[in-house]
């Protein structure tokens, strides 16, 4: 005759069948996660995406690798990471541009934002107008009347096509009717580079690689594209204050995984990349690179994301911008 044990252990076998079928059980997060960043190394992107992998590896018990794959403005990072498993072991390292600006930057992108769970955004900041040394203006209205001074013979420089540093230099020569020729680079510190040579005098450059020069004396800034002044440079005006708010603008890097990651899986992730952005040695390390630690989530950050799809949307189709 069975026992009373054995009996027990029939009775529950129908429901440890179940848990063991189930995605949570059977997709749980395991092995090694890569961090997919579409920039090259050295850039502002890069430390951030280094700085959470590290946390986060610690949080979950697991290691975390963080992947290059630059080109085409992050498409190519974002193909690849919808290409993958949805399994949570592969995360994108999202911006502002990439997620924002390329669906209508490009025309023939085989994925949407549909394709992704956006995770956290973790850090943002505004871009800085900045110019080399060598230039004779301190302040907006000189920078524009020395440009009308030589016209033809300058240019700006941005981080990349597609970009906000990209479309600010548009609408600078069309606010104030000037000729800049556009410049693009391949990330944020081969323009920064440039600048500093004196190769490039004018861009629009993100504060995390532009901040450290711009205290040297190496850059000089001239005005910011944030709603407020930086406590990192709070002697520069922002563009609205100087009477141009339609020069507003933020950037921002964050983490996103592809649509149908089980649910368990997105909230561990997530438990844990909140862990790292609100960890105090982390916050501090950030902000002296010249970022604002966020930590939206949820339906908010994602609400958030299409906004300005489609704000940007409009703009792109203003300056008749195509990538591709």
């Amino acid at each position: 005759m069975p026992t009373l044990l054995t009996s027990a252990l029939r009775a529950a076998l129908p429901l440890l069948v179940v848990m063991a079928a189930s995605p949570a059980h059977a997709q749980a997060l395991s092995g090694i996660i890569r961090f997919i960043v579409g920039a090259p190394t050295g850039g502002a992107i890069d430390p951030y995406a280094r700085m959470i992998a590290d946390h986060m590896a610690k949080t979950l018990g697991q290691s975390i690798i963080v992947e290059n794959k630059p080109g085409a403005n992050g498409t190519i990072s974002a193909q690849w990471v919808v290409d993958q498993p949805a399994d949570g072991r592969v995360v994108w390292v999202g911006t502002q541009a990439m997620t924002e600006i390329n669906p209508s930057a490009y025309r023939h992108l085989k994925w949407t934002i549909d394709d992704f769970v956006p995770l956290i955004k973790g850090v943002e900041s505004a871009p800085v107008l900045v110019v080399h040394p060598s230039v004779p203006a301190k302040t907006l209205p000189e920078l524009v009347a020395w440009v009308k001074q030589n016209p033809g013979k300058l240019s700006y420089a941005s981080w990349s096509p597609g970009t906000p540093s990209a479309f600010l230099g548009y609408q600078l020569n069309e606010k104030f009717g000037l000729d800049l020729t556009h410049v693009p680079y391949r990330g944020s510190a081969p323009q920064t580079s440039d600048l500093i040579a004196g190769h490039a005098l004018v861009g629009f450059g993100q504060m995390q690689s532009t901040l450290p020069h711009i205290r040297s004396s190496k850059l000089r800034a001239i005005a910011m594209t944030g709603s407020n002044r930086s406590p990192r440079l709070p002697e520069v005006p922002t563009f609205a204050e100087l009477g141009y708010p339609d020069f507003t603008a933020t950037v921002w890097f964050g983490l996103l995984v592809k649509s149908g990651t089980p649910q368990p899986v997105v909230d561990r992730l997530l438990a844990a990349a909140k862990a790292a952005h609100a960890n105090p040695a982390i916050k501090e390390k950030l902000e002296k690179q010249g970022f604002d630690v966020s930590g939206l989530s949820g339906p908010e950050l994602t609400a958030g994301i299409r906004t300005q799809i489609a704000r940007w949307a409009r703009i792109i189709k203003a300056t008749g911008f195509k990538a591709d």
